[in-house]
Order: C-alpha cells, then sequence, then structure tokens
C-alpha cells in the first residue's frame, strides 16, 4: 500500500463518476466535496470517443489545484480490452507528472493486470479493484495483498450481471459477496471497503438504506453516479456524535494513563478499541462536503 499513506482517498467515504471526456464537468465534479472523484475511461465514453478522451486528461487536469489532484482516479478500462494498454501508459504519465493519485482497474481478476499497473504508475500512484465477477471474487485476497492497492471497490451491478442474478433492492444475495470485501480488506490490512453504486439518483430513500447498509456491514465508502448523492452518503457513512464523544473519551483516558492499562464504562480499553476511536476521529477530521 505504498502512497496510501498521504492520500485523503484512504477515509474517503464518496467517489464521484464523472467521464473522461467531459472535461468541463472535471472541476465541478471535485466541487461537490466528493472524497473521491473517478474519472472515467471505460462505461462512460463510447468506443470511437477513447483515445481523444485519453488524450485530453493532462491538459485537464494540468488546470485543476494539486489539492484536487490528489482526491482523483481514473477508470480505465479492463484487462484483455484494446484499450487497456494505452490506458495503462496514460495512467503511467499523470501520475508521475502529479496530476492523479492513481487508478481504479474495472473487473479486476488477475493479480498479473495490478502488477502492471502498479509498475506503471510507480510507488506514489495507488490501485483500486473493482470487483465485478464471480473470477474476480475468486481471487480477492492476492488482489487486496498486490502491490499499490489503497483500497477494494465492489462492482455491485456488473456483479449481479455476471453470475445471473436478480436481486431485490435490498440485494439480500449479495451479503456474502460484501463480507468477502471486508474480511479481505481486513486481512490486507487496507481501509475500509468501497461500496457500489445505487443506480437510480432521483431515490433518496433508497440511497439513504443503501448507505446505511455499507455503514453496518463495515464498508467505508460508497461508490456515487450523481453529485446529489455525495452529500447524503458522506453524512451517513460518518460517525455520529456519540461515537465521537465516545471517541474522544478513549483517548483522553489513554493519554491520562500515560500509556498505562485503563479501564471505560467498565470496560478495558486495549489496542483495537484505541485504533477505532483514532479511526472515528480522523474520519470527523475530513473537510465537509
Amino acid at each position: 500500500m505504498s502512497g496510501a499513506a498521504d492520500t485523503p482517498l484512504a477515509l474517503a467515504r464518496t467517489f464521484l463518476f464523472v467521464p473522461a471526456d467531459r472535461p468541463e464537468r472535471h472541476a465541478r465534479a471535485l466541487a461537490t466535496g466528493a472524497g473521491g472523484v473517478i474519472v472515467d475511461l471505460e462505461d462512460a465514453v463510447a468506443p470511437e470517443r477513447k483515445a481523444v478522451a485519453r488524450a485530453g486528461l493532462a491538459v485537464s487536469f494540468a488546470a485543476l489545484p494539486e489539492a484536487d489532484r490528489k482526491r482523483l482516479l481514473v477508470r480505465i478500462n479492463a484487462g484483455g480490452t484494446p484499450w487497456h494498454a494505452d490506458d495503462r501508459a496514460a495512467v503511467g504519465e499523470l501520475v508521475a507528472q502529479g496530476l492523479i493519485a492513481g487508478v481504479m482497474l474495472p473487473k479486476a481478476e488477475q493479480v498479473a493486470d495490478l502488477r502492471q499497473l502498479a509498475q506503471a504508475v510507480g510507488p506514489q500512484g495507488v490501485l483500486v479493484p473493482l470487483i465485478e465477477s464471480a473470477a474476480g471474487l475468486e481471487a480477492i485476497n492476492e488482489l487486496a495483498a498486490a502491490p499499490q492497492v489503497l483500497r477494494l471497490a465492489f462492482g455491485n451491478l456488473d456483479f449481479q450481471a455476471d453470475l445471473g442474478l436478480a436481486c431485490d433492492a435490498d440485494e439480500t444475495e449479495l451479503v456474502p459477496v460484501r463480507l468477502a470485501l471486508l474480511l479481505a480488506s481486513r486481512r490486507a490490512c487496507l481501509p475500509a471497503p468501497i461500496d457500489g453504486v445505487t443506480p437510480d439518483w432521483r431515490d433518496a430513500q433508497r440511497l439513504a438504506a443503501d448507505a446505511a447498509r455499507a455503514r453496518r456491514g463495515g464498508f467505508g465508502a460508497k461508490l456515487c453516479i450523481h453529485p446529489d448523492q455525495v452529500a447524503p452518503v458522506h453524512a451517513a457513512l460518518g460517525p455520529s456524535p456519540q461515537e465521537l464523544a465516545w471517541a474522544r473519551r478513549v483517548i483522553d483516558a489513554t493519554q491520562s494513563a500515560g500509556g498505562g492499562v485503563v479501564s471505560l464504562d467498565g470496560r478495558m480499553v486495549d489496542a483495537p478499541v484505541v485504533r477505532l476511536a483514532q479511526r472515528l476521529l480522523a474520519l470527523d477530521a475530513q473537510a465537509p462536503p
């Protein structure tokens, strides 16, 4: 996870997609306050426009403030497609120039693809594999442990299509898949994974339910397809006032004890409890959208 320590994407709660061939929208997407913006060369760009869209990214990103560039990922085309090699070379140059933080790889299934990407972007670039298939799920532990991987993300809609599922809104059938992403992230010592999209951006009730499910399931972020989704998701995945009050009490108690054993509310405060409190406070330190 080289390059991850200083990127705001490690604790980002929202990742907003924006088409790569709409440069006028790139700065607007960042202005929504999304923790991360994913400039999409894959699904959002027609095959005949991919080369032009790719070629225009450097100019678009160079006009952005440096702090905004650290929140940028580019979703390239999947390994095995006609555009993958050119995409990989392009994002390598963008990372080297400090224009983006890293890359999202769709349909991540093979560690070899991630290793090639890691070599292209260098140690300063981060990778976000998108798990969208049975093959990706099968290889999930190896993908999570691959070089430069920052977080795992779940492509819930493509995953359903790959397996021929017909899930209701609650996506009960995907509970074990989401748990697999969480477990693989934990084993690889990655930040909490990124949950998939809510396809109808106008359905606020569905979005709230999906975000609540993500938080209950241990996910730390969610993919967004419309700016209106950013603020409610950011709020839903953040710590509550009660959790923050508890976290501050934990940190105060451990500091007062000078590193010794301490008890709070009848419970021993050990290292995992302190780490949880620190994570909640770190999440709260993020600037709101």
